[in-house]
């Protein structure tokens, strides 16, 4: 009995302190909204005292050296109260914490005791926390094209190196406009990247120098890009300056204030990430077994945010197949908050290679850092090693597009103990194809700082025209968002690198397009020749001859007969590059490209088509030439020697998917394509590299011939352009600059030669289906 009454008296005293202890919480949120009002109330009043006391705040640190300085009098508020320093403190003194801070004064350091008031600075950072396109955009800006404006730097601008390359990568690209009439979006040059007070890459006056952008309208139509935001102790996305409508492509973004549809999320890279890169840069192997099943190397945060995961991870290490190694020394006065361990986890911290860990572990641990992304993100990618995501909250890289359940585990990191059971259930197959995709992610979108600024800019333009705009397919599937154009087709059945996945067959008809600059001699020409023998083909839809001669178009009855649609075309601008134009009246969409001076028969024609069905993304063809590497000049050759090995596949007798020619006039800068034009010349080379950087494949090329152009007809003893050797020296100058536009070199070696069966047997002529071949 007596046990029952000491448990009734403890219930009681517990329910007791319950209540009490919730009074308490009522009436502590009840003094911050009275405070909360006072602070309005006295903005309201008096609006000058606010900021004047911020501007002599602001002076008196500027001037600690100087010694004190008085305040400054008080020009307007309550009738005839002189202003004084004591009476501005009195009055804003109780509001100035959690309050507003001038972008450029002094920090003032608080850690925010519970959610509620972390939560609260929080939704201040945004004023326009539920813009979306359709409320806080103008979309009558972008008609008829999407056009990006980056403001020209003012004088004094400090531009940071990463910003730096965002701003080129955008002026590089094909949105770029130089006209901010034309513009539908605009990019500050103020470098807002680093807005963490503490670093000195902080802009000062970031402010002041963005509200005075002559378009700056609360930001409608702005994309602003920050890597990092606020400070020690509590990192918040203070950015120290009002967003208001402007779009944010920022880093470590938090689900809680992340606009969707809105803002983009990227990741956190480097001051050395690469403009431009590609080719699977960094990958040092695809087998699925490595010597350790997931590792970390990184800081170890004693105290304050970001501390819980890191400061937990010794108790899934093993030092066998998981390997998480920490650190304490990072900061001037580490000593003060150091632990037991701390000497410990410094010794084997310095026994590993971060770089050999990573490249040789199935698995790379991806946690929080103080703000939600972290470098090791990029690096585990880079590095063919699969991430595991521990950063609750994160609103992944370009997660609006991208299906990271395909790439990476998402963690919990309050489930921490569960992730080696969850990194050992996965089994060989699925973890090949987790490397696979997340080989293809950072292939396509992380690996330079350009790919990241497209991918942003094809995001936002795909939201401005949402009926045409890619589908997840074709952002989550071999080539890419950035090489499927939605302005082509919004249907990934139309795009030759889908075909198979979609288990869709080849188009069974092509059509000739004939490239002529030369007059039309008499019947025997090369031109009439050519178009005889294409036609005769089975597979021939159409036949176009691009008229790109400076001589009048000739007559209807100059040109051949044929039993197939012949249509003759004038160039739009006569330029080499012009060949490549996606003309309306090509129905086909395999393309034979052809010189008119080529040299091939039906047999020819039609065999090569048959081997094209069977690889319908790349050119195949049969002129041949091959690219080396030159290491006496430190650059990039080029070679026409009849060898097996070959690199690209001339477009002077070659089939390729009738896409390439939207991509190639949507795609290449201007800049190339004026190049290609005032040279006459390398056309077929920029198209080379365009199709082997989409496909990441070489070409293929069909049967031994070698030769495929005649002396140019009508030019007396003057032999083709082809034998000239400036035009030879040119093309290795192309070979260079294309390799720089794009940052890499995307030719691949091939040493295989498709023939038809019994080529050259000593069979019956018969029983071969293509009898003419083995007499060229």
């Amino acid at each position: 009995m007596q046990a029952k009454k000491r448990y009734l008296l403890v219930s009681v005293g517990v329910a007791l302190l319950f209540l009490v202890y919730m009074w308490a919480l009522q009436i502590a949120e009840f003094e911050q909204q009275q405070q909360q009002q006072r602070w309005s109330r006295r903005h309201h009043q008096y609006p000058d005292y606010y900021h004047q006391y911020q501007q002599y705040s602001r002076q008196s640190q500027e001037s600690d050296r100087a010694g004190p300085r008085p305040p400054p009098p008080i020009r307007r508020g309550p009738p005839k109260q002189p202003g004084r320093w004591s009476e501005l403190t009195r009055l804003m003194g109780p509001y100035l914490e959690g309050g507003e801070q001038e972008e450029d004064g002094p920090q003032v350091h608080h850690q925010h005791s519970s959610p509620r008031e972390r939560r609260s600075v929080r939704d201040n950072l945004h004023k326009n926390k539920r813009c979306r396109m359709e409320t806080c955009f103008d979309f009558a800006r972008c008609q008829p094209h999407f056009a990006v404006y980056v403001y020209p730097p003012q004088r004094g601008d400090e531009i940071s190196a990463a910003y730096r390359k965002i701003l080129s990568a955008i002026q590089e690209s094909r949105f770029y406009t130089a006209d901010p009439l034309k513009a539908c979006l605009f990019v500050p040059a103020v470098d807002t990247l680093d807005r963490d007070r503490l670093s000195a890459q902080f802009v000062q006056n970031a402010r002041t120098r963005i509200r005075s952008l002559p378009t700056w309208n609360d930001g409608r139509n702005h994309l602003v890009f920050n890597l990092y935001s606020g400070t020690w102790p509590d990192y918040t996305e203070d950015l120290g300056f009002e967003v208001g409508q402007a779009m944010l492509a920022r880093a470590s973004a938090d689900v809680a204030s992340f606009r969707p549809n809105f803002d983009v999320s990227i990741p956190l890279f480097s001051k050395d990430h690469p403009l431009k890169a590609g080719g699977g840069d960094g990958v040092a192997t695809s087998s699925s077994s490595r010597r350790y099943l997931l590792v970390f190397k990184g800081k170890r945060y004693l105290t304050g945010i970001g501390s819980e995961t890191r400061n937990a991870l010794y108790h899934i290490h093993n030092g066998d197949d998981i390997v998480l190694l920490t650190t304490c020394k990072h900061g001037k006065d580490w000593h003060k908050h150091k632990d037991s361990r701390c000497d410990h986890d410094n010794q084997q911290y310095a026994k590993f290679d971060y770089q050999e860990l990573l490249h040789n572990s199935t698995f790379c641990l991806v946690p929080r850092g103080r703000r939600l992304g972290s470098f090791r993100f990029l690096e585990a990618l880079q590095a063919a090693c699969i991430p595991v995501i521990l950063s609750n909250g994160w609103e992944l890289p370009f997660s609006e597009v991208i299906d990271w359940r395909k790439a990476a585990v998402l963690g919990d990191e309050r489930l921490l103990l569960q992730v080696p059971s969850m990194t050992r259930s996965l089994g060989r197959d699925k973890i090949l194809v987790l490397r696979q995709q997340s080989q293809f992610l950072w292939d396509a979108y992380f690996s330079s700082v350009a790919k990241i600024v497209l991918t942003t800019l094809e995001i936002i333009r795909d939201r401005v025209d949402s009926v045409v705009s890619r589908n997840r397919l074709m952002w989550n599937s071999l080539p890419g968002g950035l090489y499927a154009l939605p302005q082509y087709s919004t249907d990934p059945a139309r795009f030759p690198f889908y075909y198979a996945m979609l288990g869709k067959s080849p188009p069974p008809q092509f059509t000739g397009v004939i490239h002529t600059v030369s007059p039309l001699q008499s019947q025997p020409s090369p031109v009439v020749k050519l178009i005889i023998a294409v036609a005769k083909s089975k597979f021939c839809a159409q036949i176009v001859v691009l008229w790109n001669s400076d001589k009048p178009l000739p007559p209807r009855n100059k040109w051949p007969s044929t039993s197939v649609p012949l249509t003759v075309i004038q160039g739009q601008s006569k330029t080499m590059s012009s060949r490549f134009y996606p003309h309306d009246v090509i129905v086909a969409d395999a393309i034979l490209s052809l010189d008119e001076d080529s040299v091939l028969s039906t047999n020819e024609v039609d065999f090569a088509f048959v081997v094209w069905q069977s690889f319908p993304d790349r050119i195949v063809g049969y002129p041949a030439r091959s690219h080396y590497w030159d290491a006496s000049r430190s650059c990039w050759g080029y070679t026409s020697k009849w060898t097996n090995d070959y690199s690209m596949v001339l477009t002077g007798a070659a089939f390729y998917h009738r896409y390439y020619h939207f991509l190639f006039s949507s795609s290449v800068p201007g800049s190339l394509l004026s190049m290609v034009d005032r040279m006459a010349n390398c056309e077929d080379i920029l198209m080379n590299f365009l199709v082997s950087a989409v496909t990441r494949q070489a070409p293929v090329k069909v049967t031994h011939k070698k030769q495929y152009k005649e002396t140019m007809m009508g030019q007396g003893s003057k032999t083709s352009r082809w034998a000239d050797p400036d035009h030879f020296a040119a093309r290795q100058t192309c070979v260079n600059a294309f390799s720089r536009w794009l940052g890499f070199m995307p030719l691949l070696h091939s040493q295989m030669r498709l023939d038809p069966l019994l080529f050259r047997d000593r069979v019956s002529v018969l029983r071969k289906k293509y009898r003419h071949i083995e007499r060229l």
